[in-house]
């Protein structure tokens, strides 16, 4: 549990502000600096997750949660995802859903849904002071900001008499705050890869045993497709409990081969059917009802109701995916907050097949042809509309992860598709991770150490690339200089005084000094070069895709 020590204002008078202050206080500064003892860190994670359960004893939840019917869902990457699917689908066949996800972006309100829209501040305030003053009146320290989140969400829907609600674990499953529900209606584990390795396990089998932790006795699980080593590690643990662990069916068993999902990216496809599984078998296990035997009927038949295909059509999950385009028209932000190796190779490409459907363009095997071999830079750079585009990276991650591990893949997988990147730009941190609400614009200078590292290596996967494509056919080679021309060379004589000046220049990449002074030069760039297309993808981190998307709203 976090230590408080913050005043609160009377209750009468409480704001929404005071209570974004109170969870502010619950934010733990994490240190980078070291790695935790393991043995010290299990003691320390297993008391605070025990601690919950007297929590819900002072919240007088016990008895409501044992009524509450939850749909638990665990993994390393696509579980939100999985989550807004589940949530979209059962919304759809009329029943009022609540859930629960991490991390928000732009208010902390996202993380409490209900039938899919963020609770309102009224609702927030009333449950949220309820449950801040029980527990503040038995112990001066509260639990740490997610575990109250939590906490907070059980009472959310519990009090407002949800039919369902889906909670996506924070970190790992066994010991995550969400693994208070003893008796989910169902678990699902998305796919599973290599993230918090320094708190989850060094390999899959560990990573695995930590997420099957929300497995329960009689309760049915599903997976996606994993590896052979986290299966391995799920099916044992299944076994141990003596429950069944199913495959999710790919959608094609439904006939829904050329579907188009809510979600853009192929991966999104073994999302959506683990969600599919996971609302069949919430709904086969409702009591009678005429809405629920409607249901039954067409499922049994081996059929998904029209209702389950529309929300599957009609999900929407904010920075995964998403595509924004500037009013300007020539401009263009593809936000995808992935932060694993796996995920970014899916990031890539989304956000290749995306480009190529804006653009209409033929898949380099039906051109008949590589993508590198007889076409000049001057052909490929023109698009559709008559106009030079140019791809850049936008980027930022935690120093706790490989950037060559995470920035590698978007480079082979975007050339290797026929839509190299140009450029890439690295920004510092422009909202606290110590903080729920919206940044604060610093007025000392912002060290951008960790962003120059981040540039080395991008330059030497960069420049690996380059040397390795054949020396008569490398557009990349040609773009290089090209870019230099319109983009980066604009960094190189921006003014004294410009928020642009000063910027850390490399071959292909620039290291800027706040995400709103890249915002405003890629803007800048569509205004200064009309004959260019300009198209930023976001990604690395999904607090970097909160903040671009806050400054995109204003």
């Amino acid at each position: 549990m976090a230590d408080v020590g913050v005043s609160v204002a009377p209750a009468i008078n409480r704001t929404y502000e005071d209570a974004v202050i109170a969870m502010n206080s619950l934010i733990t500064r994490k240190s980078n600096a070291s790695r935790p003892d393991p043995d010290t860190f299990e003691l320390n994670w297993r008391n605070q997750f025990q601690s919950l359960f007297k929590c819900l004893q002072v919240l007088e939840l016990e008895e409501p949660l044992s009524r509450l019917s939850v749909i638990h869902v665990a993994g390393t990457k696509g579980k939100g995802s999985t989550c807004a699917f589940t949530e979209r689908m059962l919304r759809e066949s009329g029943f009022r859903t609540g859930l629960f996800t991490s991390p928000h972006l732009l208010d902390v309100r996202e993380r409490f849904r209900l039938n899919g829209e963020e609770i309102s501040q009224d609702r927030f305030l009333y449950h949220f002071w309820w449950c801040w003053d029980r527990l503040k009146a038995v112990n001066e320290k509260l639990p740490g900001f997610f575990r109250f989140c939590t906490l907070l969400s059980l009472r959310m829907f519990t009090e407002e008499k949800v039919d369902v609600a889906i909670l996506e674990v924070g970190l790992g499953g066994r010991l995550d705050a969400t693994n208070v529900v003893k008796s989910p209606v169902t678990c699902g584990i998305a796919s599973l890869g290599f993230d918090h390795m320094e708190l989850l396990g060094d390999t899959l089998e560990k990573i695995a045993w930590e997420k099957a932790g929300i497995f329960k006795a009689g309760v049915p699980a599903f997976t996606a497709p994993q590896l052979d080593e986290a299966m391995g590690s799920l099916l044992k643990r299944a076994k141990e409990l003596g429950i069944t662990l199913e495959v999710a069916p790919p959608l094609e068993n439904y006939n829904l081969h050329g579907l188009q999902l809510g979600l853009g990216g192929q991966h999104q496809r073994v999302n959506a059917a683990l969600a599919v599984a996971l609302c069949k078998q919430w709904v086969m296990t409702r009591p009678p009802s005429e809405l629920h035997d409607g249901l039954k009927k067409v499922l049994s038949n081996g059929r998904l109701p029209d209702s389950f295909v529309r929300g599957l059509q009609l999900t929407k999950w904010a920075g995964r995916a998403e595509v924004i385009h500037d009013p300007s028209g020539c401009l263009s932000f593809y936000l995808d907050g992935a932060h694993s190796p796996e995920s970014m190779e899916a990031c890539a490409n989304w956000f290749c097949s995306s480009i190529r459907l804006e653009e209409n363009l033929k898949t380099p095997e039906q051109n008949g042809s590589h993508y590198l071999s007889n076409r000049g830079a001057d052909e490929q750079d023109w698009n559709s509309r008559g106009t030079m585009v140019r791809r850049v990276l936008l980027f930022n991650c935690m120093p706790k992860r490989d950037p060559v591990a995470l920035l590698q893949p978007v480079v082979n997988l975007c050339s290797r598709n026929g839509f190299p990147l140009h450029a890439a730009f690295f920004v510092p941190p422009y909202s606290s991770y110590t903080s729920v609400d919206a940044p604060q614009v610093s007025t000392t200078a912002v060290d951008t150490t960790w962003q120059q590292t981040l540039q080395r290596h991008w330059e030497s996967v960069w420049q690996n690339k380059i040397s390795g494509e054949s020396s008569d056919a490398s557009p990349a080679q040609e773009e290089i200089h090209v870019s230099q021309i319109e983009l980066l060379s604009d960094l190189r004589n921006a003014p004294e005084g410009q928020p642009q000046h000063g910027s850390c220049l490399g071959p292909s990449s620039a290291v800027l000094r706040s995400l709103p002074a890249a915002v405003d030069f890629f803007r800048n760039c569509s205004i200064h070069h009309p004959y260019l297309r300009i198209q930023v993808l976001v990604t690395g981190s999904l607090y970097l895709v909160g903040d671009v998307l806050r400054l995109l709203k204003h």
